[in-house]
């Protein structure tokens, strides 16, 4: 097969993949709905999701930071800060003050404003 036949053929494949992805979910939502296991999906993959993020960024930031003589090797400042930010939004169901809390906390650490561990 010729190069541009061999192009077409992979567009046109690619075309039709991608389509039925965005057609199937339309095409079946009646029996979507009725599936106990697409609402339990529904309910625990968003926090599992989030869960994994924080976790990759977390050992991500710590990877990437040069140990010192204050935390050594071990990730403190992230998990000081995750900590936090859980413990806030578990008393207080406010995801922007348990942010920014947490974010805060995590910058004091790293650049060492906090006058008891500096």
């Amino acid at each position: 097969m010729n190069d541009l036949g061999y192009l077409l053929c992979v567009f046109v494949a690619m075309m039709l993949v991608s389509f039925a992805e965005r057609a199937v979910p339309f095409v079946a939502s009646d029996w979507l709905k009725k599936q106990k296991w697409v609402d339990d999906l529904g309910k625990f993959l968003p926090l599992a999701i989030m869960v994994l993020l924080v976790v990759h960024a977390a050992l991500g930031a710590a990877a990437s930071r040069v140990p010192s003589e204050l935390f050594g090797s071990l990730p403190a400042p992230e998990l000081f800060s995750i900590a936090l930010t859980f413990a806030l939004q578990w008393f207080f169901k406010n995801a922007l003050v348990s942010i920014f809390s947490g974010t805060a906390l995590y910058v004091a650490m790293i650049n060492g404003c906090i006058p008891g561990l500096a």
